[in-house]
């Protein structure tokens, strides 16, 4: 048979007679295709070693061309062996190629196995970058392809924190001095929109302006509000294009989770959690924990299948316009994969954002209007598994996926969960039976000793308030117990319009804290889920370091106002604590055991200003003492991190008695140990023990205004450790950083969430493809802050001999060295590169050699004395 190979003589690729002739060649492969529709690559990279799909055959024949060697077609359908034309191999260096491979693969992998089939699943956009990844920068150019050159020069720009205007300028110079008939974008606006055909997009949704509903589905097409009819629009009389009240940015999930397995770098670490789970007791990431565990035993199917996803959730509200004011407030709605291994799933690369709500007000309790979209497509993910391409193992398999809790502050943990965090019963642990009672002016929670064993002494001691307390520890609310509150909840209007109540309703007794069903008991496992929403640690540690260090240095967040103290005398407790009139008939305070003096706080803040942390642990808390030394003020989360966990302990040492530094520095041992990032369940245990003394003695010393709820949500820090496993899986630190990087898309201010949506999709796409650069330093390859540059094997080698000569010799060797080998050990010593110095290596290999049997000699001898 007479095979017509001419075509290959044209050198261009994607001209109409290259695609003619590879068309012709695949029909002709038809008759040695396997069962699964395969069949031998014949590109110049593959050289038929490996059987792959017809799309992939034609994309890598686009992309690298045919196998020089490979003249007779025998495992293609060729019976004859005529003499064969072939093309040189260009841009064998494209890294942009496996972006379209993985992307076109993601695409049509339900239908890869259909031979006959042409490719019409594929959409114009990969035509588009098809052309791109085979196109030349510039005629002759063997080293790029347009696309690659676009991506990674985009990528430097991001990495750089250019300005557009910049970029726009070094596009303009770059196509002038290229040569004429150059692929090269004329401006960021079209190089942006080129890369964003590699993202994944959003959806924008219209919101009633009183967040009472989105016009979505099938109130899609309504002009006013189905609740409370208030229209849709701005302007009603506008004549354009009209503007609509509120915008939800809804980023779909589905394909985000099936890009995490049609990419090869992705795809092998998303089963990490079924390989890599620790020994029973330890815990380092949340495959480890009780709840992981219940939920594979209440679902084994689910559970079968280490391909399922399993997610998280974080939200919380920032001010777009990078200021602390709370005048505006963008919601950002954010999922990390544990599917991930520790190290890759709380990092910004693995965050998918799934929805940004719209400010300026916060959604507060219509939080569950906004989260529609995301609760439609959780449970169509539940009960409608979706065929997904590994590209791990090349196979397809059906993905399903379920969130596994929620990360919040404690707002936030209000607006997701429907428990009000105020009140006498804030805590929803304890939900109906939360210790509390009423003080001056506000509510606080005591009486942490229900929770001690009832013949503990400290039960009948009149110390804490004035009364022995009997009470049983706080019951344990099961699924159907709370099930049955939610049960007797009435009817209530979402939205804030003022002929609904606006924004607060009155509750009745029976209602508890409640505010509403959370929107996730739709999802048909959320009921059985031990833990539902975290209790973020980060903010429960900051909270309580601002009072426990404001009540030391009685700064303007100090617990012990006059109204503290008055609450001690209302409890007959304590009276060396209560108000006292001076000479002039003023009231004031004894200075109590728990604060320092003036002399010791100017100590105390000098410690903390001379303390100097290693590179990296943290930022410069000296900054943070005033200039008179008394005081410590603009503390950030973090910055509350190191002085709880470091600092604190051993500051309050020497100002503070025994009995009362001991109790805080326990504490701060407490938060030590459950920041760990490895926890023991045994170590948990007993830290659960631990906090419910440490507490009691605080009650014993603090005045009750100090236990706001935050000190009480301590307490239950321990048991979400053994249900979910290392904090450091489960708080805002990452998140909050990541919100961070939100917060500088916002180039105009008169539209910041568009802003954000549109630079987190021109991001993810960049991001996408960074994973496959190869020659360009990316968040993926870059090395670590304080990583060891890598050196020359022969820089390290003669490094190492005349460094150990130099140290074990002492002074008097280093003076009998060479000419050259003192030059060569002085420019290692200062950096220089020792290839500027004029030195024979092959002679210095032999006096290295010789230096080495006398560096071992000199050191037997100091070890012989």
């Amino acid at each position: 048979m007479s095979v017509d190979k001419s075509w290959l003589k044209n050198p261009n690729r994607s001209s109409e007679e290259y695609n003619n002739g590879l068309n012709s060649f695949l029909e002709m492969c038809k008759t040695r295709v396997d069962e699964r529709g395969f069949v031998f690559c014949p590109c110049a990279k593959d050289q038929n070693s490996v059987m792959l799909s017809w799309v992939k055959v034609k994309f890598h024949l686009y992309a690298w061309g045919f196998d020089r060697s490979y003249s007779d077609w025998v495992y293609h359908g060729e019976r004859s062996n005529p003499q064969v034309v072939v093309v040189d191999d260009v841009a064998s260096g494209n890294d942009m190629v496996g972006v379209i491979e993985d992307l076109m693969e993601e695409d049509i992998n339900l239908n890869e196995g259909n031979l006959g089939t042409e490719n019409n699943d594929v959409c114009d956009d990969f035509e588009d970058l098809l052309n791109e990844v085979r196109s030349e920068l510039y005629p002759g150019c063997t080293k790029f392809s347009s696309l690659d050159f676009l991506a990674k020069l985009m990528h430097i720009k991001v990495k750089n924190k250019w300005t557009n205007s910049s970029f726009d300028e070094l596009l303009e110079l770059l196509r002038s001095s290229h040569p004429k008939g150059n692929k090269i974008p004329p401006s960021h606006y079209i190089a942006k929109k080129t890369l964003k055909k590699i993202g994944l997009g959003y959806e924008s949704i219209h919101v009633c302006k009183n967040d009472c509903a989105l016009f979505w589905k099938e109130h899609r097409l309504l002009q006013n509000c189905p609740v409370c009819n208030e229209s849709r629009w701005v302007d009603t009389n506008t004549k354009g294009k009209k503007v609509a009240h509120k915008v939800l940015r809804y980023f779909p999930l589905t394909p985000r989770l099936r890009r995490l397995y049609c990419s090869r770098h992705t795809a092998k670490d998303m089963v990490w959690h079924s390989t890599g789970r620790s020994e029973e007791g330890t815990m380092r990431h949340p495959v480890d924990g009780s709840s992981w565990k219940e939920f594979d035993r209440k679902y084994p199917t689910f559970a079968k299948e280490p391909r399922n996803v399993r997610l998280g959730l974080a939200a919380d509200g920032f001010n777009p316009f990078g200021n602390m004011s709370s005048a505006h407030s963008t919601w950002p709605v954010v999922l990390t994969t544990y599917n991930l291994p520790p190290w890759l799933c709380m990092k910004e690369s693995s965050f998918m954002l799934s929805l940004l709500i719209p400010g300026p007000k916060s959604p507060g309790k219509d939080m569950d209007i906004f989260l529609r979209p995301l609760v439609d497509e959780l449970n169509h993910l539940w009960k409608t598994s979706v065929r997904t391409k590994d590209a791990a193992t090349n196979t397809i398999f059906t993905m399903k996926a379920a969130l596994l809790w929620t990360i919040n502050d404690f707002p936030a943990h209000s607006s997701l969960s429907g428990w009000s965090g105020q009140g006498y019963k804030a805590c929803p642990t304890c939900n109906e039976d939360t210790p509390s009672m009423r003080v001056t002016n506000k509510v606080v929670y005591v009486g942490h000793r229900r929770f001690l064993d009832a013949n503990h002494p400290w039960r009948t001691n009149l110390d804490f308030n004035g009364e022995p307390d009997t009470r049983s520890p706080p019951k344990i609310f099961s699924d159907a117990d709370i099930q049955a509150q939610l049960d007797r909840l009435l009817p209530r209007l979402p939205g804030k319009h003022p002929g609904f109540g606006g924004v607060t309703r009155k509750r009745e007794e029976f209602e508890l804290n409640w505010s509403k069903q959370s929107i996730f008991f739709e999802l048909d496992y959320w009921s059985s889920l031990p833990l539902k929403h975290n209790l973020d640690v980060m903010h429960i540690e900051r909270n309580v370091c601002d009072s426990l260090l404001g009540t030391l240095l009685m700064n303007d967040k100090t617990k012990d106002t006059a109204n503290a103290r008055v609450d001690l005398q209302k409890l007959n407790i304590r009276k060396t604590l209560w108000l006292k009139k001076n000479t002039k008939g003023k009231l004031c305070k004894p200075h109590p055991k728990y604060s320092f003096q003036v002399s010791d706080q100017k100590l105390f803040c000098e410690f903390i200003k001379g303390v100097k942390l290693p590179d990296g642990f943290g930022s410069n808390i000296s900054k943070r003492v005033t200039d008179n030394n008394t005081n410590i003020s603009g503390l950030k989360s973090h910055d509350c991190h190191i002085l709880m966990q470091r600092l604190m302990p051993i500051g309050v040492r020497g100002f503070l008695t025994k009995d009362t530094h001991t109790p805080i520095v326990d504490l701060c041992m407490f938060f030590k140990q459950l920041c760990s990032r490895t926890l023991l369940v045994e170590d948990m245990k007993k830290a659960k023990v631990s906090i419910l003394a440490i507490l009691c003695q605080l009650e014993l010393i603090y005045p009750p205004a100090f236990f706001d709820i935050m000190v009480h949500l301590v307490l239950h820090l321990p048991d979400e450790a053994i249900l979910g496993g290392p904090v450091c899986m489960r708080w805002m630190y990452p998140f909050e950083r990541y919100m961070k990087k939100l917060k500088n898309y916002v180039r105009n201010k008169a539209r910041p969430e568009g802003c954000i949506a549109e630079g987190y999709v021109a991001e993810e796409a960049l991001l996408f493809c960074s994973r496959y650069l190869r020659d360009v330093e990316t968040q993926f390859n870059r090395l670590d802050r304080n990583e060891d540059v890598i050196v020359e094997k022969r820089k390290l080698w003669v490094l190492h001999y005349y460094l150990q000569l130099v140290m074990t010799t002492m002074e008097e060797t280093k003076q009998e060295l060479s000419h050259t080998k003192r030059d060569l050990l002085e420019a290692m010593q200062l950096g220089r590169d020792v290839k500027d110095l004029d030195i024979k290596w092959g002679t210095l290999s032999l006096e290295i050699d010789l230096l080495e049997h006398t560096a071992n000699v000199i050191r037997m001898n100091l070890m012989q004395q």
